[in-house]
């Protein structure tokens, strides 16, 4: 069989580690803002040396392949702005140029998955015996496919080729996102009067990276022993373990990617450049719909753009082309095919989609056509109005607490290493594994003893010391401040709202009390912040950084 695939050698450029935060980005910081005042695309031929430096830190052998790509994508993207006016030749062109990504992209995230797939049905198929996953080609490949379709339909014709280099291998966005698009970008990289030192910018950056280095450090991080010991243990796990476990992994989830989505955007304003938002309370969510627009936005974005309205076209235009073939009118069953069906269809493609670019595991196709038929409902129950027009404010929460369980559901299979071990821990969560008993403080037990001793006669509860139940309590105290953090706390683009923190974020003034801004008091506040992730900061990876 073959062996798994593995990353790259070296950690030591992670967003969190001393040396990026006090050696690496300092450096390239300072590089910028002197070359730039000699020339802007001195700057700029800057940021892609850098770029490239940072890519190689974690295996040098991809620089190579990250330049053939982004060299490869360059020079198609020409080829297609060449033959626009001959259809069959930019379509030619594009599936030629689309086809070698994916097959590169193929080749080292799904090849070793095919292979132990057929080789355990008794197919012996050539194989290496493991596959080094170079961090980040499933974002830069998605990136540059977009901008290679939006060539061809006109939408971009880019013809600097170091604006395009830079759009593609800008380190904050290289590794895990977001996911750019060239419009939003190529103008920020080609305006020719854009100050290069701006206070604001970097204050604000700054404090944005901060804010999420907090959250990666403090909060996702401590939650990984936790995690880890629960899915390790899935055939064992009893019911509050269970949930523990879940629980603690959508919060790790969380918080890591919210971190990381700050950290990038951070970064990128400490440079003057704008990012899109990626990132905006998705438990806070009422519907899976909603949910989707908050978490992962850029990728989102993607889908739909790329994926979801092209099925979604060519899939009506198939029915309508059919219904005239048969001469007949659209009915009512028509319509519903138009308005139900049609997206439902499409949404399960592009959601299982989705799953499978998380990862070649079934578990990831499993968490695609969860979310799949999530989407499907939702869209049946909004367009048949199956729900109240005006939702109380207790039907709001009670909307949130559902998504956020169906949430919870996908992302156990997400975090899994396989559907057996998914199954095993939501087993747990549903009590086939045991309820184990609820330790009760021994002062406690005594001091309600004709209750506790009914209850600790079933098996309900168990007595123990201060040293046993302690840390179990402080756990759960850590998860309950958590969570009114996540729902009733604002987040960090309110906070950070006066100073338009990325694109497609608007702010008014009156969403939230805790706002930033350029005073001491703040200057104070990001700075014991700073320190004590620092104190605190690990070498762990983030989670999006294996897709």
């Amino acid at each position: 069989m073959p062996e798994a695939i593995v990353y790259g050698p070296s950690l030591n450029m992670l967003f969190t580690s001393y040396y990026f935060i006090f050696v690496f980005l300092p450096l390239v910081w300072l590089g910028y803002q002197g070359l730039a005042r000699v020339s802007r695309r001195v700057g700029f031929a800057w940021l892609v040396v850098a770029s490239l430096v940072f890519y190689g830190w974690w295996d040098v052998r991809f620089v190579l392949l990250l330049l053939a790509s982004v060299t490869g994508n360059f020079l198609a993207g020409e080829a297609i702005r060449r033959s626009l006016g001959r259809p069959e030749r930019t379509r030619l062109v594009l599936t030629a140029a689309i086809s070698a990504n994916l097959a590169a992209l193929g080749y080292y995230k799904y090849f070793l998955a095919v292979a132990g797939f057929l080789i355990g049905h008794g197919i012996n198929v050539p194989h290496p015996d493991h596959i080094t996953l170079p961090l980040g080609i499933s974002f830069f490949t998605f990136t540059q496919i977009a901008y290679l379709v939006d060539v061809a339909k006109g939408r971009s014709v880019e013809r600097d080729p170091l604006a395009y280099g830079l759009f593609v291998t800008f380190f904050p966005h290289l590794i895990a996102g977001p996911i750019l698009h060239h419009a939003e970008m190529m103008p920020q990289f080609t305006r020719p009067r854009q100050r290069v030192f701006s206070g604001t910018d970097l204050a604000v950056g700054i404090s944005l990276f901060v804010l999420g280095l907090a959250k990666k450090i403090i909060i996702a991080d401590p939650m990984s022993d936790i995690v880890a010991s629960g899915f390790g243990h899935s055939g064992s796990v009893q019911f509050f373990a269970a949930w523990e476990t879940a629980l603690s992994y959508s919060i790790q989830l969380y918080f890591d990617f919210s971190g990381y989505s700050d950290m990038a955007i951070g970064l990128a304003r400490m440079f003057g450049i704008r990012f899109p938002l990626n990132f905006n309370s998705p438990y806070k969510a009422a519907s899976i719909q909603e949910y989707w627009r908050r978490w992962h936005m850029t990728l989102t974005r993607y889908l739909m753009e790329y994926l979801f309205d092209p099925m979604a076209l060519s899939l009506m235009r198939r029915f309508a082309t059919r219904r005239r073939r048969q001469g007949g009118r659209m009915t009512a069953a028509d319509r519903r095919i138009g308005i139900v069906y049609v997206p439902a269809i499409a949404t399960m493609l592009t959601m299982t989609i989705a799953g499978v670019w998380h990862g070649a595991g079934f578990q990831f196709v499993i968490f695609g056509v969860l979310h799949g038929v999530y989407l499907s409902i939702c869209h049946v129950w909004r367009t048949y109005r199956l729900g109240p027009q005006t939702p109380t404010k207790l039907t709001h929460i009670g909307n949130c607490l559902l998504t956020y369980l169906c949430v919870l559901v996908g992302a156990v299979f997400f975090r899994a290493a396989s559907v057996p071990e998914a199954c095993r821990v939501l087993a747990g969560m549903i009590g086939t594994h045991g309820i184990e008993p609820i330790l009760v403080p021994q002062f406690m037990v005594s001091l309600f003893s004709p209750i506790t001793g009914i209850l600790s006669g079933h098996g309900l509860i168990a007595a123990a010391d201060a040293m046993t139940s302690g840390p179990i309590y402080l756990r759960l105290f850590r998860l309950v401040l958590i969570y009114v953090v996540i729902w009733l706390l604002p987040n960090t683009q309110q906070i950070m709202g006066l100073y338009r923190p990325a694109l497609g974020w608007r702010s008014t003034l009156g969403e939230t009390r805790l706002r930033f801004h350029m005073t001491p008091r703040w200057g104070f506040a990001i700075g014991v912040v700073a320190s004590l992730s620092v104190l605190l900061a690990q070498r762990t990876e983030f989670i999006y950084f294996q897709f």
